[in-house]
């Protein structure tokens, strides 16, 4: 389709944030006419929909947000004109206070000077909005939106001041198409890893640490055997893996630059009376790993991999499962490397991407964030950077889109969001190149002139972390985990009481491979059992009885269904065996 046929349709992203935008506009009249007293805040499109904050003297139930849609349809079937027009600074006031909007008075007040400020009329309402709009109410279709939720939310942001109510909705050109955004949120939902997670017995969430997870048993498994294979791989590409202390004094901190740019992240303590900060990122540490032997040109390029425990302070608000905690496990690494190897190192690096994200069926697209407002370091050395990372993708033969302004403070960075089964993405894998943090620790390698030089460095992590990650993949194959993967391999199932003594002589032969198995001996009938270990997304069961018993072999099942049929245990072990070993994706 062409750029000029694409405009006016959802493909186009400016086009799909106005029409949700108007949108936003529309339920913002609807509850205006159903509840003349709902006071209005703010109502942004976003990335799925939009959303609009309101404060009302009652709580919104799903209910009201059905009388809110049938209003929405009705504004969208009188093909209402949206009209843009300004004020000056003192009329727009007026206006908004004579139709008791306190909260746009305030958005108006905290204008610059010499600001144009513009409303949106459409019918008998108007609000305060820098647009773009859609042209009428009748170019949204009624019967293809939807009210999907509605949360609390304070104002601003800021946990002092009022505590609103957001509704969020979603629309699309055709029913279709909301039909299948419905079904596929509804996927979502019971994908949500921290259901699966409380079912799987994985982790767990406690109000005694909230942020904290808690890993269970079988979710201990998962995550050993997940770093069990980060570790083969990063040796498999020369990393050597070092370890940090987790508390590090103040002075650390303010040489690195994140007493200034993170302290308010950061969990501090006094020791001796000294400052002391619990590490938010590994950076430092290798730092001083580095630093504390000399180096030569011949060491390098070296790269150093760290599997540290770190802590942040995010605010309560901001917790969700696995996907935003206060402490995580970062698979980080620092390659410290000559000017010359940049690229070479960073297409090495996303070779191991590539090589790590197939493994998991994860398809990314790769965004590279510009120099911040908040950074380190002159324009020159950013735009020289920014500069060796877009050759290095490009000449891979990759492509990256623009992140302006969003790179670390210290420097310009590569991240690779992730496409999981349902198209989500997440944002996981990042290359940050650093020529500053080697500056400031002065850190040095004699190079083949004989004289000290000054390395360059990335920071990369390629699962992010881990405990993010495990929550990702916890949704991706929706606890159904590959055979490499899962936390319990095998189900050995005794059809009847004769049969409990023979499946434990299978399980013991599979665990002396190395295999995870578990029996499931209770007096129960093979069907629950079944059953009961398809819920529980073990990938294979054995199903053992007085025929099994007699001709020494095992049935095999899939949790997908898929009967096998009987085989001998041998046959089964080089089955399950390949299966590890190639990771197949089942």
């Amino acid at each position: 389709m062409s750029e000029e046929n694409n405009q006016y349709t959802f493909e186009n992203e400016q086009y799909r944030k106005t029409y949700w935008h108007t949108c936003s506009h529309v339920m913002a009249q609807a509850v205006k006419r159903l509840w003349p007293e709902v006071r209005l805040a703010i109502g942004p499109s976003i990335d799925e929909g939009w959303y609009y904050d309101m404060d009302a003297p009652f709580a919104f139930t799903p209910e009201h947000l059905e009388q809110i849609e049938a209003e929405m349809r009705k504004i969208c079937k009188e093909k209402l004109k949206l009209e843009r027009f300004e004020l000056p600074r003192a009329e727009a006031l007026a206006l908004m206070e004579e139709k008791g909007e306190p909260f746009k008075v305030e958005l108006i007040n905290d204008l610059p000077e010499g600001e144009v400020i513009s409303f949106y009329k459409q019918g008998e309402f108007t609000d305060l909005c820098a647009g773009p709009h859609l042209d009428s109410t009748g170019r949204i279709k009624g019967n293809a939106m939807k009210l999907t939720a509605c949360n609390a939310a304070y104002w601003r942001g800021d946990s002092s001041r009022e505590t609103l109510q957001r509704i969020y909705g979603v629309a699309f050109p055709k029913k279709d198409e909301l039909d299948e955004y419905l079904a596929r949120i509804e996927e979502a939902k019971k994908r949500d890893h921290r259901r699966l997670g409380k079912e799987l017995g994985l982790f767990m969430l406690r109000d005694e640490g909230p942020g904290f997870p808690f890993f269970l048993p079988r979710g201990m498994v998962l995550r050993n055997t997940l770093l069990d294979y980060w570790r083969q791989v990063h040796k498999k590409y020369g990393y050597v893996e070092i370890s940090t202390p987790i508390m590090l004094n103040r002075q650390l901190w303010e040489r690195s630059g994140h007493w200034d740019h993170y302290k308010d992240n950061m969990y501090t303590t006094v020791i001796d009376d000294t400052d002391f900060a619990v590490k938010p990122m590994n950076c430092p540490g290798g730092m001083l790993v580095y630093s504390s032997e000399p180096h030569s040109y011949r060491d390098l390029p070296l790269r150093m991999g760290e599997l540290g425990l770190v802590h942040r302070h995010e605010l309560s608000g901001a917790l969700h499962g696995l996907f935003r905690v206060r402490c995580f496990t970062q698979d980080d690494a620092h390659v410290f490397m000559t000017r010359e190897q940049m690229k070479d190192v960073i297409q090495e690096t996303v070779r191991l991407f590539d090589e790590v994200y197939s493994v998991f069926g994860l398809s990314y697209e790769i965004e590279l964030s510009t120099m911040p407002e908040d950074h380190i370091g002159t324009v020159e050395e950013w735009e020289r950077n920014q500069d060796i990372l877009k050759d290095a993708i490009t000449s891979m033969g990759k492509e990256f889109v623009i992140n302006e302004g969003d790179g670390a403070f210290y420097g310009p960075k590569l991240d690779f969001h992730l496409a999981d089964s349902l198209g989500r993405t997440w944002q996981c894998g990042t290359i940050q190149l650093d020529s500053q943090l080697p500056e400031r620790f002065e850190l040095e390698y004699t190079g083949e002139d004989g004289q000290k030089h000054r390395p360059v460095m990335i920071h990369r992590v390629v699962l992010g972390s881990i405990e993010r990650f495990i929550g990702v993949i916890t949704e991706h194959f929706a606890g159904a985990f590959p055979a490499w993967l899962a936390p319990v391999q095998v189900k050995v199932l005794p059809v009847t009481d004769r049969a409990e003594e023979y499946a434990r002589q299978v399980s013991a032969k599979l665990d002396e491979l190395g295999f995870r198995i578990e029996v499931d001996g209770r007096n129960e009938k093979i069907g629950k059992k079944i059953r009961e270990a398809t819920l529980e997304k073990v990938p294979f069961m054995l199903v053992v009885g007085d025929r099994d018993m007699e001709n020494g072999t095992v049935s095999v099942r899939r949790r997908s269904g898929e009967d096998l049929g009987a085989m001998s245990l041998e046959q089964f072990a080089e089955l399950l065996g390949d299966e590890v070993k190639s990771k197949i994706i089942k």
